[in-house]
């Protein structure tokens, strides 16, 4: 049954939506977290109108635009970058050493990496973008 490729072809997008949601939601988070306290803590010191600020904006805003699929493709470059600059920039991991298990990296690192995924394959079979018929 799941070897067979008509449940493949039919499964494949519908993954993809589940796994962009659930990313989309958690991803989020970092930015309510930011902003409001919920469901972490706030940063110290933490001022909207900062590089900080500018973060949790794109993680609350990115993140609701990729977990309901709409500009999926856009949005997820925009968190996907934003990754990558937190990853290689804003942390100074690269002082530290060059492997994420090494220098604290991972989340950044996954995080760009599906998040470019969906840049180029786009958000799956549920997601407001194909109701739209945007590819």
């Amino acid at each position: 049954m799941f070897e067979s490729r008509d449940f493949r072809e039919v499964w494949a997008p519908r993954l993809l939506s589940i796994v962009r949601i659930l990313l989309g939601l958690l991803y989020m988070q970092h930015g309510l977290s930011k902003y409001f306290g919920f469901p972490a803590a706030p940063p110290q010191n933490f001022e909207v109108f900062s590089l900080i600020g500018l973060a949790g904006a794109i993680e609350m805003i990115g993140g609701l635009m990729v977990a309901l699929g709409i500009y999926t493709r856009w949005a997820a470059f925009i968190v996907s970058g934003e990754m990558a600059v937190a990853y290689f920039i804003a942390r100074h991991r690269w002082s530290v050493s060059f492997f994420p298990a090494v220098n604290s990296g991972q989340l950044e690192a996954v995080y760009s990496l599906f998040f470019f995924t969906f840049f180029l394959v786009g958000g799956g079979a549920w997601s407001l973008d194909r109701l739209r018929k945007i590819p």
